[in-house]
């Protein structure tokens, strides 16, 4: 296990308890470097949306565990937030919750000279997901071919 992925696990290990007593779901946490900052967030989420005040409700409870526990070596700056639109389907929670919704998929490697794909999500399973086409083609991709998965959203 990369310290990454330990400092990952053992922040949502903090965190799960908090946000299930307040009816949150715990969507997803990563510790990234962008620029010269180290950063550990946590993203959230409950039916009808993410507050502000949610998010500053669990960064409170989960500050004062995170200063106890002291386990992340380098300084960084922990925020909590919601996943947002552009929310990436990780969990097989969020495969469920998304069948029959147009996803965006971009693959690795090119896939019959594409590597981006919109589709409505179909099905799923631990080796690939199938999305339906706008000629209603169905399209079967590889988890292992995808780079990112995500709702689709038009502005």
């Amino acid at each position: 296990m990369t310290k990454r992925e330990e400092y990952e696990q053992k922040t949502q290990a903090i965190l799960q308890p908090i946000v299930d007593a307040n009816g949150f779901e715990l969507v997803d946490v990563e510790y990234v470097k962008e620029g010269g900052n180290w950063y550990l967030r946590a993203y959230i989420d409950k039916p009808g949306g993410i507050t502000v005040d949610d998010c500053e409700l669990v960064s409170r409870a989960a500050n004062d565990l995170l200063d106890e526990q002291d386990f992340v070596e380098e300084s960084y700056i922990f925020e909590v937030s919601s996943p947002g639109l552009g929310r990436p389907l990780k969990k097989e929670k969020d495969f469920q919750r998304s069948v029959g919704k147009e996803v965006e998929i971009r693959t690795f490697r090119p896939i019959e000279k594409q590597k981006e794909f919109i589709g409505i999500l179909r099905d799923f399973d631990k080796e690939s997901v199938t999305i339906e086409l706008e000629d209603e083609k169905t399209k079967q991709i590889a988890r292992a071919d995808i780079a990112l998965i995500r709702l689709a959203f038009d502005f």
